[in-house]
């Protein structure tokens, strides 16, 4: 399974607009590859580097096929987010430090039986077992 984005490539800034500097919004993810059998996908974007521990960005789950991630939406059930959000939230971190954030996207088997601002310890629980490929996009934002 492969996870681009027109936004940024692999390795490279994210661009403002998609942070807390900017309007906040999720940038377009393109999916490919997606493996056969696959009933779901799920999306966790987060950030190991924050200084209390691994900060997360945005869950969603349960993203219908064919998949596909536009520029400000919400592709599927959303879980709750280290801001105590149910919708994305962009990269924000202190000034001066640069930090890496992880788009993980998973493809499984099944759909996941969970409401609406679940965890994502929650979804990655619920995943087990059920994860047929995995990709993964990182970008960095500096302040």
């Amino acid at each position: 399974m492969k996870l681009t984005s027109p936004a940024f490539k692999n390795g490279e800034n994210i661009p403002t607009v998609y942070t807390c500097d900017g309007d906040d919004i999720n940038p377009s993810l393109v999916i490919g590859e997606i493996p056969e059998g696959t009933r779901d996908l799920v999306l966790i974007v987060d950030d190991p580097d924050a200084p209390s521990g691994t900060w997360v960005h945005w869950v969603v789950f349960n993203i219908p096929l064919p998949a596909e991630i536009k520029e400000k939406s919400v592709p599927g059930t959303q879980g709750l987010n280290s801001f105590k959000r149910l919708d994305y939230g962009g990269p924000c971190p202190p000034a001066g430090s640069a930090h890496r954030y992880f788009f993980k996207l998973y493809a499984l088997d099944q759909l996941l039986d969970l409401a609406p601002g679940a965890s994502k310890k929650e979804v990655e629980k619920a995943m087990q077992g059920h994860i047929l490929a995995g990709a993964e996009l990182m970008g960095f934002y500096q302040r």
